[in-house]
């Protein structure tokens, strides 16, 4: 085991310095927060006050607190919430998010079974209020949140911290490498971290952590169920193609990927009958992905206000919806690849054996990506004319396509385990 960490000066001043220069973000924020609420006030200006400490009355106490950005880590992180349930039905659970779709997610998968707090900026007496609060016996974060005085809090509490499906890429361990001043003190205090791939593992034990408190547990994501049931994708299909063209869904999509698959449409559309169902990443961009569509000359509507049996290009407008639309669709275009985000999870299309495309950028799971590349249920396209082939070339050979969509569902098929790891390396 590794000895006991006891702080350096050199910790405490890069805290201090940490801690003074959020000193400084924090008043510039609650005013740009408080003018955008006087000019346009939604229901997230209302709560984001809780990012400046002042949190809601909680129902419950104790139990674990669960942190999460948003959208994508809170569908892994239902997983293991769902797993602890299975057995302490009554275990309560705290959840944070970053962001108001984060938010929304958490309301969508638990109604009101947990609890949902927007995390405080990371200030020693914001995080100190925190855990009087929500006294948690055990704090999890996903993924990549890592806050140096929300972790130094917890450890001199002795509240044991574990990062799950835990992902650092090379770029952010050169990154964090820069301040290890204040990073690495912040590994010591860290009671696991729970690895989602062979790089990740690598890059922590790089940094610094010591290596009794890495385990290697492979990615959540490859633990998934279909949430749908064959006769709820009828429905789904009753509604999205009732006329039985086949379907191209560009999913969580970022500018520019709109437009590139709006031009694939173009360039397919005389010699196939297809319907392209757009789902952007982010609600705010509803209206200019809207405009894009309008401009393409083909029939479009959005999904909220109209009827969608006719039109060429379907804009979702509605949260919540794509792990379903995947569901009928032929091929999938999987976003924030071709813009550079890292490339979202290709595994919600794998898991109802639909093939999928992404851009060259696809470092936010580089180990998911290549496990289905090799297998074929991955195609990489460069640029807008390969974009058009593969598309072209799967909607020709209706057995190429067949064939790459079994060979992605296998691959969930042989990688599943991730949950019941993470799980015995945090003690449940």
């Amino acid at each position: 085991m590794s000895s006991p960490y006891r702080p350096s000066i050199n910790e405490e001043l890069a805290r201090f310095a940490y801690s003074s220069l959020w000193m400084f973000i924090l008043p510039v924020a609650l005013c740009i927060w408080l003018i955008k609420s006087l000019v346009k006030p939604t229901n997230f200006d209302y709560r984001k006050k809780e990012r400046f400490g002042f949190l809601p009355q909680l129902t419950h106490t104790g139990g674990i607190y669960l942190h999460c950005v948003s959208v994508g880590e809170v569908v892994a992180a239902s997983k293991i919430v769902k797993s602890i349930w299975s057995t302490m039905p009554d275990k309560p659970i705290t959840i944070s998010t970053t962001t108001p779709t984060g938010a929304d997610r958490v309301a969508q998968i638990f109604g009101d079974k947990v609890q949902h707090v927007y995390l405080p900026f990371d200030l020693p007496f914001l995080m100190q209020n925190l855990l009087n609060k929500v006294q948690p016996e055990q704090v999890l974060i996903t993924e990549v949140e890592l806050w140096p005085n929300l972790t130094h809090a917890c450890w001199k509490r002795a509240i044991p911290v574990t990062v799950v499906n835990a992902r650092m890429t090379d770029k952010s361990r050169r990154n964090y490498a820069k301040i290890s001043a204040l990073f690495t003190p912040m590994l010591h205090k860290i009671s696991c971290v729970c690895a989602q791939g062979r790089r990740d593992f690598d890059n922590y034990l790089a940094l610094g952590l010591p290596k009794d408190k890495l385990t290697l547990t492979n990615n959540i994501k490859f633990d998934l169920h279909a949430p749908l049931s064959t006769s709820d994708i009828e429905k789904v299909k009753a509604r999205f193609n009732s006329d039985n063209r086949l379907i191209i869904i560009g999913g969580s999509t970022h500018a520019p990927e709109e437009q590139y698959l709006l031009d694939t449409l173009l360039a397919l559309k005389k010699e196939h009958a297809i319907r392209l169902i757009l789902v952007p990443r982010h609600p705010q961009r509803f209206d200019k992905v809207w405009a894009l569509c309008q401009r393409s000359g083909l029939t479009c509507c959005r999904s909220s206000e109209a009827n969608i049996h006719q039109s060429d290009i379907v804009l979702v407008d509605e949260m919540g919806v794509l792990a379903q639309l995947y569901g009928i669709a032929d091929i999938a275009f999987i976003g924030g690849s071709i813009a550079n985000r890292g490339g979202h999870n290709a595994l919600e299309a794998s898991i109802y054996g639909v093939p999928a495309i992404m851009g060259p950028h696809t470092y936010n799971n580089p180990e998911i990506c290549q496990t289905l590349e090799d297998n074929g249920g991955l195609i990489i396209c460069k640029d807008l004319p390969s974009l058009i082939a593969q598309c072209d070339n799967w909607l020709h050979d209706t057995r190429a396509r067949q064939t790459a969509g079994q060979a992605s569902a296998r691959v969930i098929q042989e990688n599943t385990g991730a949950i019941q790891r993470t799980l015995t390396a945090i003690g449940f």
